[in-house]
């Protein structure tokens, strides 16, 4: 397997390879040892070349007949995505949204361990979401510095977003991910990954409208 770097890979890419994860693990679980690029393709309705430079771009080449080794295919994947090391976390804001990325056991599955939530409301403060203490705010800026968390997850409203992203940054975080619909400004070392709910129901609602009207007698 090839050295290869994230700064090298497009974003497309990097979304694709977790996708190809599942089948990979049932494809080994049943016993097989390699895979062509056409299979992968026809079952995520690509193009045997894209996924080809998707294995390329993470260093890994399949032989011509044979395919790509499994085993190699899931190695690299998970070294290249950060899979087979864990990153703590510390989730901002305890409301519906924030204790259910707490309580989500998958996460760990993917190198990302959330190991606390902070919030403001004293009914939060003290109590245990799937094993996880609910803590004070006021100790995020401490507790960061102190346990060298990398990354805050943002669930807080829209209005306190960018003043718990300000306060992420003078801790140390260096990644962001952001579930609040509110453009952050950080410094350019800090990595911010929005997640867009609304954006998505959207997509979702016109395609089910476009898909009411072709069917619609």
């Amino acid at each position: 397997m090839q050295q290869s770097t994230q700064d090298s890979v497009s974003y497309m890419t990097i979304r694709r390879l977790p996708q190809y994860m599942p089948l990979l693990k049932e494809a080994l679980a049943a016993g097989e040892e390699s895979i062509s690029s056409t299979k992968i393709a026809e079952v995520f309705g690509l193009d045997p070349v894209l996924v080809r430079k998707d294995l390329a771009g993470i260093g890994i080449t399949g032989q011509a007949r044979v395919g790509f080794p499994i085993r190699e295919l899931i190695r690299g994947i998970e070294h290249f995505l950060g899979w087979d090391k864990v990153s703590e976390a510390f989730v901002v804001g305890a409301g519906n949204l924030g204790r259910a990325l707490a309580g989500y056991a998958g996460f760990e599955q993917h190198g990302l361990k959330i190991v606390a939530l902070f919030d403001t409301d004293p009914d939060k403060i003290g109590k245990t979401i799937a094993g996880k203490p609910v803590l004070n705010l006021s100790q995020f800026g401490s507790l960061v510095k102190r346990m060298h968390v990398p990354i805050a997850i943002l669930t807080v409203p829209a209005q306190a977003a960018q003043t718990a992203a300000n306060e992420a940054v003078q801790a140390g975080i260096r990644a962001i991910w952001n579930f609040t619909p509110t453009k952050l400004t950080v410094p350019d070392s800090v990595i911010v990954e929005r997640v867009d709910l609304a954006a998505s129901l959207a997509v979702l609602s016109s395609r089910l409208v476009s898909s009411a009207s072709v069917t619609k007698p």
